[in-house]
C-alpha cells in the first residue's frame, strides 16, 4: 500500500515539473516593466530640439568634419531667406548711399601716430584664421567639458566664417574692384570689395548676438566697428567696402543660427509708414544635437 502512494505522489510531482517546464513565464511583475516613455519636451534642457527648423528632431551625433559639412549643408540652403534679402537691400542701399564719399572719408581716416597705434590691432584681430581658431577652441573646449551651448556656440563661429569667407571671394572675383590709392601712390594687393575683416568680424559678433543676447551684442559690433575701421584708417578699403562687408557677415551670421534664433523681426507696412514686426520665444531651440 505504502508502495503504491509512493508511486502514485512521485508520478504526480514528475507530471506537475513537466506542466510547468512547457507552460509559458509568467509577466514580470508591473514594477519591472519599462514605463512609457513621454514625448519630448522642447522647454526642457535635457532635451534635444531639432537642428534646424523643418528638419528631423533627432539626428545621431557627428564628429567635427562630419558634422561641420553637414552643417555647412545646411546653411547653404537658408541662405536665400528673406531674411537675408532685408539685410542684402538695406546693407547695398546703404553702400551705394556712400560710395560717392568713398575718397573723402578715407582722406579724413587715414593718419599716422597715435590713430596709428590704436587701429594696429584691428588688422590681426579681424583676420579669419584667427577667428575660426576662435570658435575651434570654444568648439573643442565645449565637447571635452560636456557643455553643448558652448560646443554650439564654436561651431556655429566656424561655419559663419567659412560662409562669409566664400561670399567675400566670389564677390572680390566678380567685381574686381581696386584697393585705395595709397599716399605714396601703391596699392595694396587683392580687390577692395567687399571688406573681408568687417564680413569676418560681423559674421563673429552677430553669431554671438545670437547666442548670447543683445548684451553682448553691443559689445562684439563695437569691436567689430573698430576692425572694419582699421581699414580704412590704413587705407586697403574704401567706406563702401567695409559697409558692405559688414553686411555680408551679418547675414552669414544670421544664416547660420537660423535654427537657434530666439527672435524673428520682418518689416511690416502701415497706412501711414511702416515698422518692424518682432515676435520672441521664451524658450528659444538650440540645436545641441546638430553638432
Amino acid at each position: 500500500m505504502r508502495s503504491s502512494t509512493v508511486v502514485v505522489a512521485l508520478s504526480f510531482l514528475l507530471t506537475s515539473t513537466t506542466v510547468s517546464a512547457q507552460d509559458p513565464a509568467p509577466p514580470a511583475p508591473a514594477t519591472q516593466q519599462p514605463a512609457t516613455q513621454k514625448p519630448p519636451d522642447p522647454t526642457d534642457p535635457g532635451q534635444k530640439p531639432p537642428a534646424a527648423v523643418g528638419e528631423k528632431g533627432t539626428k545621431p551625433t557627428r564628429s567635427f568634419f562630419p558634422a561641420l559639412i553637414h552643417n555647412l549643408g545646411d546653411d547653404v540652403k537658408h541662405l536665400p531667406r528673406k531674411n537675408s534679402a532685408y539685410f542684402l537691400v538695406g546693407g547695398g542701399a546703404l553702400a551705394l548711399a556712400i560710395h560717392p564719399e568713398d575718397n573723402k572719408i578715407n582722406r579724413r581716416l587715414e593718419g599716422s601716430g597715435n590713430a596709428e597705434r590704436f587701429f594696429k590691432v584691428g588688422k590681426y584681430v579681424g583676420q579669419t584664421p584667427v577667428l575660426i581658431g576662435a570658435g575651434a577652441a570654444a568648439y573643442f573646449i565645449g565637447r571635452g567639458t560636456n557643455s553643448p551651448r558652448l560646443q554650439h556656440l564654436g561651431m556655429d563661429e566656424i561655419e559663419a566664417q567659412i560662409l562669409a569667407g566664400g561670399i567675400v571671394l566670389g564677390l572680390k572675383e566678380s567685381v574686381r574692384r581696386d584697393r585705395p590709392i595709397r599716399a605714396d601712390g601703391t596699392r595694396a594687393s587683392g580687390f577692395s570689395f567687399p571688406s573681408g575683416h568687417a564680413a569676418a568680424t560681423f559674421a563673429a559678433a552677430t553669431v554671438l548676438q545670437q547666442h548670447l543676447g543683445y548684451r553682448w551684442g553691443v559689445p562684439t559690433y563695437l569691436v567689430a566697428t573698430y576692425v572694419a575701421m582699421s581699414r580704412l584708417h590704413d587705407n586697403v578699403h574704401k567706406a563702401s567696402d567695409v559697409v558692405f562687408g559688414a553686411t555680408v557677415g551679418i547675414i552669414a551670421g544670421r544664416t547660420v543660427t537660423w535654427h537657434g534664433r530666439n527672435f524673428y523681426a520682418s518689416p511690416m507696412l502701415l497706412p501711414r509708414g511702416g515698422g518692424v514686426i518682432v515676435n520672441l520665444n521664451a524658450s528659444p531651440s538650440l540645436s545641441h544635437s546638430r553638432h
